[in-house]
């Protein structure tokens, strides 16, 4: 059931990256809202999209030229927030689920306590406490015999439970909003079927909002509510996502036509043709900091 007050509001997103040849728009004036609902977002690689997810939570690096008129949370600007009141918000109620498991998870420590770390960060719990919440919250991801898992160091998983772990710890805290960079893209179809099913699950009963990022299209239209299709950094539409295959924007249809289909001829796939006549022109105007 997707809510109208509004989760998360973002207006005139902009993030550049300096380069030996001058600013770079990884970003250039996205604006969206989305309330307690799952919202995807498509493109190409460096169209700007994981960028995207982690300016909304202040995750890029010092020297990212970053600035918006809104970045609007439950009615409050986190433009405006400190690097105290950010680390607030992250895992408590915003959480990013990274796209590959075995660069985020901590090699030299058991999975169960990094799990159980996230719990204790957000809440006034002691060890035991915080160990049954981690169990509970592995069989909450499907994973069988929780006690066993807790003791196993991230090399000793597979990738499928290793991106279910993620998934456990950044739900830990019972964030309103979890923000998955391609949470599936390293998994094989059945794997990936059943982490979506996990997420759908877990989104559903908690009620919060999700933003997905993939490459992929169909996966895309047929799990989210809504459909952010993104290119050059900038939006090229929003539509929902059971219309997604009548969109007229050539954009998308460019890239929906690429997709091989079980069904179809022995053609050869078309080639995306890109049009400069879709972006935007890039502002002139220096970008602040973030956190400046």
């Amino acid at each position: 059931m997707i809510e109208n007050t509004p989760l998360l509001t973002v207006n005139d997103l902009s993030v550049t990256f300096p380069s030996p040849k001058g600013d770079v728009r990884a970003v250039n004036n996205v604006s969206f809202s989305m309330g307690r609902e799952k919202i995807g977002i498509v493109g190409e690689s460096g169209s700007g999209k994981s960028v995207t997810g982690r300016a909304v939570l202040r995750l890029l690096p010092p020297y990212a030229g970053v600035s918006a008129s809104q970045i609007s949370f439950k009615g409050k600007n986190l433009m405006d927030f400190s690097e105290k009141q950010m680390r607030k918000i992250r895992g408590m109620e915003i959480s990013m689920v990274m796209q590959d498991p075995k660069y985020s998870l901590n090699p030299v420590r058991p999975v169960g306590e990094q799990i159980s770390e996230a719990y204790t960060i957000h809440h006034k719990a002691g060890k035991k406490q915080a160990r049954q919440k981690t169990l509970d919250m592995l069989k909450a991801v499907r994973i069988r015999n929780p006690a066993q898992v807790y003791g196993l160091y991230p090399h000793e998983v597979s990738g499928g439970m290793g991106q279910r772990i993620m998934i456990a710890m950044m739900l830990i805290p019972k964030p309103s909003l979890l923000i998955a960079d391609e949470p599936t893209s390293a998994l094989d179809v059945t794997v990936q079927l059943q982490i979506l099913a996990i997420l759908d699950d877990l989104v559903s009963e908690r009620g919060m909002g999700l933003i997905f990022i993939s490459h992929d299209l169909e996966l895309v239209s047929s799990f989210c509510d809504r459909v952010i299709i993104m290119y050059g950094g900038q939006i090229m539409e929003m539509v929902e996502a059971g219309n997604l295959h009548k969109s007229n924007h050539p954009y998308t249809e460019g890239l929906l036509s690429c997709l091989p289909k079980i069904d179809g001829t022995q053609d050869h796939l078309p080639t995306l043709v890109r049009d400069d006549a879709w972006l935007k022109p890039v502002p002139g105007h220096v970008h602040k900091e973030a956190g400046s």
